[in-house]
């Protein structure tokens, strides 16, 4: 199974070590395409190595060659809200995780989306629970 992580880039890197931690939990299920969202050296300014057209192509190509789509939507962010509407446009299944923090709230167009499945979680071992859950429905369509 191929899976699509997305997290927060440009928007704040204040999740990356617990996106790390999601992407190793994701591997039991099949191949994260987007390994490198876990990477704390990947700064909140992005890849510069390369154009953002470069960028857009990559991962909107690999957005369709997934199977599933799993972000990690508490820190906001327009890339990854992007990669959500693409990949509903395109049937594929969306999990987006969100961890509840004073102050801030999901975005209802996520949270008010009945193609995405939205999930609250409180710590690492709730989200891996949820992770599971989906999977294993995942695997039975």
């Amino acid at each position: 199974m191929k899976i699509y992580f997305a997290g927060s880039i440009s928007g704040g890197r204040g999740d990356v070590d617990f996106y790390k931690l999601l992407i190793n939990d994701l591997k039991n299920y099949g191949t994260v395409l987007t390994e490198f969202i876990g990477d704390d050296s990947l700064l909140a300014t992005g890849e510069t190595n390369i154009s953002d057209k470069q960028i857009h192509d990559r991962d909107l190509s690999w957005v369709l060659q997934a199977d599933v789509l799993v972000a990690e939507v508490s820190t906001p962010s327009l890339g990854v809200g992007y990669e959500i509407a693409r990949a509903i446009e395109n049937n594929i299944r969306v999990l987006c995780l969100f961890k509840e923090k004073e102050g801030q709230r999901l975005s209802a167009m996520i949270a008010g989306c009945d193609a995405v499945q939205t999930e609250k979680y409180e710590n690492l071992e709730v989200a891996k629970a949820i992770i599971k859950h989906f999977f294993e429905v995942a695997q039975l369509s």
